[in-house]
């Protein structure tokens, strides 16, 4: 039932490939090695109607690839990868272990027959085997009781069967038979070895505490300069506000004393700075709340995980066990990566990456280290750290090229508008955010022409209206050759969108107008027919590009909006290739400090980039995502 099955070498090279049609698995396998393996993500990829997985062995630097129809449910898919990878690996790894590389023939086709018989076989049996829900007395919860799960202060724990405190109780209970006192010696025995490692562990750490509060008792001792003690840490102080209420602050309250007369009345072109935003649009730098936390704390904590890590018998060996952890002699299994790997979970689900988004990554790391050996003087937890990193830095860099002004001149010399259509949920920013690119394209002398297709909120085509204005004003005709900047494209309320952007982009062709930007209504990812208007919207004028406009407050529901945006697009749409999100501005970035968790969660769904980061309330506040900040932010 497996359409092929593909083992391949990181560097491109097929050394077994298994077919059972004669269809062109090419673009399939390509696609997958594009979005899913070089952007490592995980789970099962779909293209063109089948439903591809792989698995990866670092050690050997291979790729298992196996293909089946998209409509078949193969529950035996994991188990077959699995044992494919472990019986082809240990067959040949002599061959797989030359230095110059050069791969001979591999006869693989009686152990492939083999293994998928065996592998479809256990997928039959776990299927016919009906799974019996457990019963609440068969559970641990139900051999709970209440006094066990209170745990009082200063009340010690009940010890464990083999330790030598449940030796000493038997002892105090009186004479026992011989059986049980030979039991007893034998739990004894059994937990020596671990509590003597235990002891001089504890020994160890006490040690290092006392010195530490040595060398704290020294510097309290030593006389403090006249700077120190004035430099003493202050507590939380109160915030004092510009408008805090008080009767001595209302002599300030009025901003326009010190104004020429001609400016406090009305909006004027000189309350702002023309020409701030000329050219390309600054990056967005991300300040952590969490930047105090010094170097030598992290690697403090990566210590501490590694050493609880270590099994209970690691303090043996003595200088040559120490040696051996510094060389870096063993590969790296999913038991080793999991604590440090769950913690990373923990860390971006609290920087509010949604809760699948997170548990995907960490997948996927584990998948690229598994095998692996770490360099030398390389600690798993720093490994782990930096493979993650690199990953969330790759997942928001673009894979193409975004240049709108680049490609607004390229539509001016083809003698059309450039089209960019917005779209998203209600109250993400979508009509504000239009205005600051508007901005922005004027700065770049570049008409443009707003399109109000909100023919259902109330206020919207006023909203875009006093935009106009303010815009016009920030870049009055008489700088331009007496042409007006920016235009406003209006029908009124009640009428049909998609006709409205239709007429408004026939008018910027006539009029000559560089840009047409369509703002559209608010709308829940769940309305169908809202979702059915924005799809006929869009197949009918066939934008340029089509801005998801998001908020950098959500999470989870990040996901939700834009797989359903994405869905609708391409579901309600007649055409053989509709067209669905281009690209990404994420607003209200301002209001979440280092919680940047939503851009990795937007990005990673739709592999689309983020053109315009939204931070502020004036036109000014429009930046470029700047990946490496972002990511900087999220792993502190």
């Amino acid at each position: 039932m497996l359409d092929l099955f593909t083992i391949f070498t990181k560097g491109g090279i097929v050394l077994w490939c298994f077919r059972s049609t004669n269809q062109l698995f090419g673009p399939s396998v390509n696609a997958l090695i594009k979005s899913v393996i070089l952007q490592e993500r995980s789970g099962v990829y779909d293209h063109d109607g089948l439903s591809l997985q792989y698995r990866l062995d670092n050690e050997f630097e291979l790729v298992f690839v196996v293909a089946f129809q998209k409509i078949l449910q193969l529950a035996y898919v994991d188990k077959f990868l699995s044992d494919a990878h472990l019986e082809f690996r240990d067959k040949y790894k002599n061959e797989l272990c030359v230095d110059g590389r050069t791969y001979g023939e591999f006869d693989f086709g009686a152990d492939f027959r083999r293994i998928l018989e065996r592998a479809e076989k256990w997928g039959r049996l776990q299927a016919s085997v009906p799974k019996a829900m457990r019963s609440y007395e068969d559970s641990a919860k139900s051999k709970k009781t209440v006094a066990s799960m209170i745990e009082r202060r200063g009340e010690e724990k009940p010890a464990s069967a083999g330790s030598k405190k449940s030796v000493k109780i038997v002892e105090k209970k009186g004479k026992s038979s011989p059986e049980q006192q030979e039991d007893a010696d034998d739990a004894a025995g059994r937990g020596a070895g671990a509590d003597e490692d235990m002891i001089l562990e504890n020994r160890k750490k006490f040690a290092e505490k006392m010195a530490g509060k040595g060398k704290k008792l020294e510097k309290q001792k030593s006389p403090k300069s006249p700077n120190q003690q004035t430099q003493q840490k202050a507590g939380k102080q109160m915030r004092v506000w510009d408008l805090g209420g008080n009767t001595k602050d209302l002599p300030n309250l009025d901003r326009s004393k010190d104004r020429p007369e001609d400016v406090r009345s009305d909006f004027s072109p000189n309350d702002q700075i023309i020409g701030s935003m000329r050219g390309g649009i600054r990056d967005l730098d991300v300040e952590s709340d969490s930047d105090e936390h010094s170097e030598e704390e992290e690697d403090d904590e990566e210590t501490e995980e590694e050493r609880k890590q270590q099994p209970a018998g690691g303090g043996r060996g003595g200088m040559f066990a120490m040696f051996r952890g510094l060389v870096g002699a063993k590969n790296l299994s999913r038991d080793d990566m999991q604590p440090a790997l769950e913690k990373l979970r923990e860390h971006l689900i609290a920087k509010n990456v949604a809760t699948d988004i997170a548990q995907q990554l960490c997948e996927s790391v584990a998948v690229k280290l598994e095998g692996r050996v770490i360099g030398t003087f390389d600690t798993i937890a720093a490994t782990v750290k930096g493979t993650l990193t690199e990953a969330l830095v790759q997942i928001l860099s673009p894979k193409r090229r975004v240049d709108i002004l680049r490609d607004c001149l390229e539509a001016k010399r083809a003698g059309r508008p450039f089209v960019m259509s917005f779209c998203g949920v209600n109250g993400v920013g979508k009509s504000t955010n239009l205005a600051k690119i508007c901005f922005w394209l004027i700065e770049n002398n570049l008409s443009v022409l707003i399109a109000a297709c909100d023919t259902f909120r109330a206020g919207a085509v006023e909203q875009l209206r006093t935009h106009m204005r303010h815009l016009n004003a920030l870049h009055p005709p008489e700088r331009h050759g007496g042409r007006s900047m920016v235009q406003l494209y209006e029908k009124g309320y009640g009428k049909d969108a998609a006709g409205i952007a239709m007429e408004a982009i026939r008018h910027a062709h006539e009029s000559g107008i560089d840009v047409v930007l369509i703002d559209t209504a608010g709308r829940m990812q769940d309305n169908e027919p809202l979702m059915r208007a924005l799809a006929k919207l869009i197949k009918v004028n066939e934008p340029d590009l089509v801005l998801f406009v998001g908020e950098a407050l959500v999470g989870n529901e990040a996901v939700d909006q834009l797989v359903k945006f994405n869905q609708a697009l391409a579901d309600y749409s007649s055409s053989e290739r509709p067209h669905i999100i281009d690209g990404i501005v994420l607003t209200k970035f301002d209001t979440i400090d280092d919680k940047v968790g939503a851009a990795i969660s937007m990005t990673y769904i739709t592999g689309q980039p983020i053109v315009f980061v939204g931070t502020g309330q004036t036109y000014t506040d429009l930046k470029a995502l700047n990946a490496k900040a972002v990511v900087h932010a999220l792993m502190k």
